[in-house]
């Protein structure tokens, strides 16, 4: 496993290009970019650890994700997504594919597949509900019509000068017709069936919000995303921090852990560099953060001068929900668990957003989902390094309040009663997990919780949210919400400017090193 240098202070004398903040996926690709144009990039990152939500951790023979659990398309080398994974890593980083049944979602009184490819969905979802062919064929077609407008939205965000705002109707209005409807609209109007809804809307833990909330849009982008299957990367997914970290060093690039940026520097209108927590001051033309909209504009500009216009942008975003994940440890190899690698979505009913209202309401009601992933058994690489042992990731949504309490006190410190309430959580999981994977039980061999306040330790989350800022309509006409900042120098990379999870973020990585360039990087990316 890779360890990555330390920040010295002496570091802080030599001269970058671009420093960037925060090495997760959107700030590594932004960092290969820019450095295979020729600038010389330092990347800081505030853990001891590089790539956000694509790192992993170990405990002895297991060892688990923290961010990414399946991705779409990559298995097709010729796909976008496939190909700027390869450039970034500088084709070292290898896929496995998932089995076609990629997701189940589990309701009390049935369980649905959802299974590639594509061809696949039309007929499986009529066996299920017969006579609905003709409107499955409808609502395929807005999927596809909704994430073809987007290439003109989000391409906007990155054109150069005046041209954003010229162009702005034009390449925004497609788009709009599908980000402005939420979910459940669009769904009741093709489907008018209610479990029907259900189970269409059965990965909304992809994106954070339930059908009422949630813009059709994100919906449409994630569905679109895993309609051919899912992948996980070979090695787990530190294999694409690791990947793309050394393709950077390798091109001059400089990263270093332990370095926690507490202010990004401005002067006359401009970004000058950054503060650490340590007092040194680093110096840079350029200034990028990955380090989300909240962190970067009400935090690191704390003292700029834009301040109150940053603050009043970030009250009209939300941040989307905070959860708890589960990690287990199994002495019982993936076979014998009797489970492959299908994603596992556990409804206590089809009524999604009732699920979660009775739940804010009463945290004894039943979890509004749990997301049950198996990680030893996606990747080949964990099955031949730890062979007879396994793990299982059990993930579902709890507000940040329930734990607000504990908030400022240190790991490890935060009393018997914190322990507890882990404890608790983590029994109520364990037990919807042993219902629908038994074998579990008497193979359990380690569990951890973590919690909203690991991911804010982690993450640099405020509430310890699982996507940054929520998707629902309002959030895409948010202009600000682009590469480009107000303040002349800095740029901003991330789910936030794009939209939610691990291949959105790389993909924002590629649009601000567009904007930054003044090059469709897209358009060369494809020619290859």
């Amino acid at each position: 496993m890779k360890k990555w240098s330390g920040w010295r202070s002496e570091y802080a004398n030599e001269k970058y290009d671009v420093i960037i903040i925060g090495s997760g996926i959107s700030g590594l690709t932004s960092g290969v970019l820019l450095a295979n144009s020729g600038k010389k990039v330092l990347i800081l990152e505030k853990h001891f650890k590089v790539g956000g939500w694509t790192h992993t951790f170990r405990r002895d023979n297991y060892e688990w994700d923290v961010g990414i659990h399946y991705i779409g398309e990559v298995h097709n080398k010729w796909s976008p997504v496939r190909k700027l994974f390869d450039l970034v890593s500088d084709n070292k980083l290898k896929w496995h594919k998932m089995d076609d049944n990629y997701d189940r979602i589990i309701f009390p009184d049935k369980e649905y597949n959802l299974t590639a490819p594509r061809e696949r969905f039309i007929p499986d979802m009529a066996e299920y509900f017969p006579g609905t062919e003709d409107k499955l064929v409808k609502y395929l077609d807005m999927v596809d019509a909704s994430v073809r407008s987007g290439r003109n939205y989000f391409g906007n965000k990155a054109l150069p000068g005046w041209l954003p705002s010229l162009s702005y109707g034009f390449m925004t209005k497609k788009y709009f017709k599908y980000s402005d409807r939420i979910t459940k609209d669009v769904l009741m109007e093709i489907f008018n069936d209610k479990k029907m809804l259900g189970v269409l809307c059965g990965q909304w833990g992809d994106y954070g919000l339930p059908p009422t909330q949630s813009s059709f849009a994100m919906h449409a982008a994630v569905v679109r995303h895993y309609l051919n299957g899912g992948n996980y990367p070979v090695g787990t997914s530190r294999k694409i921090a690791e990947t793309a970290s050394d393709n950077l060093e390798n091109m001059g690039g400089k990263l270093y852990v332990h370095a926690s940026v507490d202010e990004i520097l401005t002067s006359n209108g401009k970004t000058t560099g950054v503060r650490l927590k340590g007092g040194e001051e680093i110096y840079a033309p350029l200034v990028i953060s990955s380090a989300g909209v909240v962190n970067t504009y009400g935090k690191f500009l704390r003292n700029s001068p834009n301040f109150d216009v940053f603050s009043k942008q970030l009250q009209t975003v939300s941040q989307t929900p905070s959860y708890v994940c589960l990690y287990m440890g199994l002495k019982i190899s993936p076979e014998k668990l009797q489970e492959k690698n299908t994603n596992l979505w556990i409804y206590p009913s089809y009524n999604h957003d009732e699920n979660v209202e009775n739940y804010l309401q009463d945290r004894n009601k039943e979890f509004p989902v749990v997301y049950v992933s198996f990680p030893s058994a996606k990747d080949p690489a964990y099955m031949k390094r730890n062979p007879g042992y396994s793990t299982m990731e059990a993930i579902t949504v709890l507000p940040f309040e329930d734990f607000e309490k504990w908030k400022n006190e240190p790991w490890k410190k935060r009393g018997d009663d914190y322990e507890k309430q882990k404890e608790k959580i983590s029994q109520r999981i364990l037990d919807k997990v042993y219902k629908y994977v038994p074998a579990a039980k008497n193979a359990l061999d380690y569990y951890e919780l973590s919690t909203p306040l690991s991911v804010k330790s982690m993450a640099n989350y405020k509430k310890g949210e699982l996507y940054g800022i929520d998707h629902t309509p309002d959030r895409f006409h948010q202009r600000w919400l682009k590469p480009k900042s107000e303040i002349k120098n800095l740029y901003l990379t991330g789910q936030d400017v794009l939209t939610v999870g691990v291949t959105s973020a790389l993909f924002s990585g590629l649009l601000t090193a567009s904007a930054i360039l003044k090059k469709n990087l897209m358009s060369e990316l494809m020619k290859n």
